[in-house]
């Protein structure tokens, strides 16, 4: 157990330092021009690359969204679902903190909203609470399909790290705008405490959208989509 909660403390500690990271540091810059897109491609690439590094020995989840799902899916143990989301936010929170001294190192330098997410004013577009609501739901519900989908039994073996950092990396594209993309509760939690805009006081929606989205992406692999269990077999 300690090899694997390790596992998700690093992982969820790359995902939320070269995620964020590069938002904070590089994107700050717009002579460096990797805007939005190189945000999105970043984060997919954290997720594949400790995907491939130490997905094998904790299952490589790195998020309590997908930790959630794979259990109603009957794809993780429920009991070590509370171990997994306390090191998930543990790592998430240390990059928080480790990006924060490197980026506090330049004169002159504010935090402002230092990678965060948020809707209303906090959303990059200035878009509603209710928009943020359905896009962190459906894209999390979306995540979840590709995940559970990627590495079914019927899925090319050794694919599935890059299916699952690409689709993070579409998930930004679609929603950096409204949110600034969390679909992970770990990651808004690591860098809210750091933000100079209240982030805090809308990280609920963070956590309660991308649990829902979760659930609802399990459920509809478990009983739908599922080889061998789904509605194939309705009436056999």
């Amino acid at each position: 157990m300690v090899r694997r909660l390790s596992a998700e403390l690093i992982g969820t500690f790359w995902l939320v330092f070269g995620g964020c990271g590069s938002a904070v540091l590089a994107a700050a810059f717009p002579e460096l021009g990797i805007g939005f897109a190189g945000v999105a491609l970043a984060f997919g690439l954290t997720v594949l690359t400790m995907a491939y590094a130490v997905g094998g020995i904790s299952g490589g989840h790195f998020n309590p969204a997908v930790t959630l799902g794979l259990c109603l899916a009957g794809r993780h143990d429920w009991k070590d679902l509370p171990l997994y989301w306390i090191f998930q936010v543990a790592g998430a929170v240390l990059a928080g903190v480790v990006l924060y001294a490197i980026a506090s190192g330049q004169e002159g330098w504010s935090a402002g909203g230092f990678a965060s997410n948020g809707f209303g004013e906090l959303s990059p577009g200035g878009y509603s609470m209710q928009a943020a609501l359905i896009i962190e739901i459906v894209l999390t519900a979306g995540f979840l399909l590709v995940i559970l989908g990627s590495t079914s039994k019927l899925a090319p073996a050794g694919f599935a790290p890059i299916a699952i950092g690409l689709a993070l990396t579409l998930i930004h594209l679609i929603s950096i705008p409204v949110t600034n993309t969390s679909v992970n509760p770990a990651r808004s939690t690591g860098v809210a405490f750091f933000a100079e805009t209240g982030a805090t006081g809308q990280l609920w929606l963070f956590w309660l959208a991308p649990l829902v989205g979760a659930a609802i992406g399990a459920l509809v692999w478990k009983y739908v989509l599922m080889p061998g269990e789904g509605l194939d077999n309705l009436g056999e």
